[in-house]
């Protein structure tokens, strides 16, 4: 199977997005062959896809929740195998980090989900936009809804001077440089501030020192150069497109470190003092699972099934024989009736 066609799908699906949100600017005015409405109608897209995933970016927060709280176990795993190569060290290290990760319930590829989910469909829109002038010219397959006409307004379409479906590579105009390099500026200014917002305010102190944080800060000054070098081959729809997800990004960064911050963090400080002053009381992040003891320290040391205990039941104490009778066969008992009736006569009246 080509790659064409399995990225097919994803044009066909942001083809409909971007469609729908045309004929709804058109409907309420909007001239549709304005380059407004072709630039509303990719924010439109980006908006329907992250509200979409809304609930895979609050699996990927408990996540990394979890990733930080157990950092402090899996620093002892690494410790406690430290110097030691050979492959039983390696798989009783790799054993013991899965089973951590099993009564934690928590999966380090969570915080990747929304990244990966969001993947074919930009490239689906960059292959719709890259393919607009061929699907006007007649050389390419419409895609779903759009029409050669809608292809033709799309690729004329522009945004301040620049046609959407310009690149900077290849591009004599001077407006279509100026308005690339503007969108790469933007879109690193929002990644950056993503990311250092991220470090600076929802990562507490012990967090700070460990392989995933050194690879934030890698990404915090690398990803703007990746967006330079990549920027310059994407159309200025793909880099309006993906300005757009940064400032998404970025705006539920602010609103989660303001209102779910990291265990531990000077953003959650922040938010127990905001509660102390409202009287309310700040409930902590935990997680379940964390102070269990580890999967085979539970099993037998033996290798064999355990059996399960029988509980030994309490006799009844016997009789108190009286004196002169040990050793004696116990006399025949009366009846119950008769034996009743005796301790009814014997026994003291007492109603007055």
């Amino acid at each position: 199977m080509s790659f064409s066609s399995l990225v097919y799908p994803f044009e066909w699906i942001v083809a409909w997005i971007l469609y729908g949100w045309h004929s709804l600017f058109t409907l309420i005015g909007i001239p549709p062959a304005s380059g407004f409405a072709w630039v509303m109608s990719i924010i439109g897209l980006v908006v329907v896809m992250r509200a979409a995933m809304i609930p895979l970016f609050v699996k990927q927060i408990h996540a990394s929740r979890r990733m930080q709280l157990i950092q402090p176990e899996m620093q002892k795993i690494q410790a406690k195998y430290k110097g030691k190569n050979d492959p039983d060290s390696r798989q009783a290290m790799t054993q013991e980090t899965m089973d951590l990760y099993k009564r934690t319930g928590t999966n380090p590829f969570s915080s990747c989900l929304p990244i990966l989910l969001q993947s074919p469909f930009f490239f689906g829109l960059f292959r719709v936009l890259n393919g607009l002038q061929g699907m006007a010219a007649g050389t390419k397959d419409t895609i779903g809804p759009i029409t050669r006409d809608l292809a033709r307004q799309a690729e004329q379409s522009t945004l301040f001077g620049a046609q959407l479906s310009d690149k900077f590579m290849g591009s004599d105009t001077v407006t279509v440089k100026v308005v690339t390099v503007v969108l790469i500026v933007l879109m690193s200014l929002s990644t950056f501030t993503t990311q250092h917002q991220l470090m600076r305010k929802n990562m507490p102190a012990s967090a700070l020192d460990n392989p995933f944080a050194r690879q934030q800060k890698v990404l915090l000054y690398v990803m703007p150069l990746f967006f330079a070098i990549s920027g310059v081959n994407f159309p200025i729809g793909v880099l309006l497109y993906w300005l757009t997800t940064n400032v998404w990004s970025m705006c539920q960064q602010f609103y989660v470190i303001r209102r779910m911050p990291a265990p531990g963090s000077p953003a959650e400080q922040a938010l127990r003092e905001r509660k102390a002053k409202r009287g309310k009381v700040h409930e902590e992040f935990t997680v379940k699972g964390l102070d269990q003891a580890p999967a085979e320290e539970a099993k037998p040391v033996s290798g064999q099934r355990q059996q399960p205990s029988r509980k030994k039941k309490k006799k009844a104490p016997a009789a108190k024989a009286p004196n002169g009778a040990q050793g004696k066969s116990p006399a025949k008992t009366p009846s119950s009736g008769a034996n009743t009736s005796a301790v009814a006569e014997n026994k003291p009246h007492t109603d007055n």
